[in-house]
């Protein structure tokens, strides 16, 4: 059973928000790319006023910054993460008009927790095992019900 703390409340509405501003991200960029005529130039716009806006909260953060020597010393597999970025925003731009928002949400929603499971079950990347236990495929499996349902329009 879940233990419900102050910190789960308060970080349950952020995680929402997460999900709110990833469906707005894909509404935006999905019209960007009308003025822009491609997916790809679209999330090269979407990416460059990120990277202003991380660059300028970087600038103001008050801690220590990256060495070239820090920089070098990075796994190269850590690097995969811009990489997956431009996948997942430019396949989005592409794909919803072709999907829907509703449809793509929710695979992407079944994408990610397919993956968190595994994730969590193997404790890869550092992260604390969790095993798969029939409730999360349960959950998991409704997830891919729910998708399916709303694939008929």
């Amino acid at each position: 059973m879940m233990k419900i703390s102050s910190q789960l409340l308060f970080f349950l509405p952020l995680a929402m928000g997460i999900g709110i501003a990833m469906s707005l991200q894909n509404a935006l960029n999905t019209q960007l790319r009308e003025y822009l005529h491609s997916p790809l130039q679209a999330a090269l716009l979407s990416f460059l006023v990120g990277t202003i806006v991380l660059a300028l909260l970087v600038f103001f953060q008050s801690v220590e910054k990256p060495t070239l020597n820090t920089l070098i010393q990075i796994p190269w597999f850590l690097w995969l993460g811009g990489f997956l970025g431009v996948y997942a925003i430019s396949l989005s731009i592409y794909a919803v008009p072709k999907l829907g928002f509703l449809t793509l949400t929710g695979v992407v929603i079944f994408g990610q927790i397919s993956m968190s499971m595994l994730l969590d079950h193997f404790g890869w990347f550092g992260t604390e095992k969790t095993p798969i236990h029939w409730q999360r495929l349960l959950g998991s499996i409704v997830i891919f019900i729910g998708v399916f349902l709303t694939l008929q329009r």
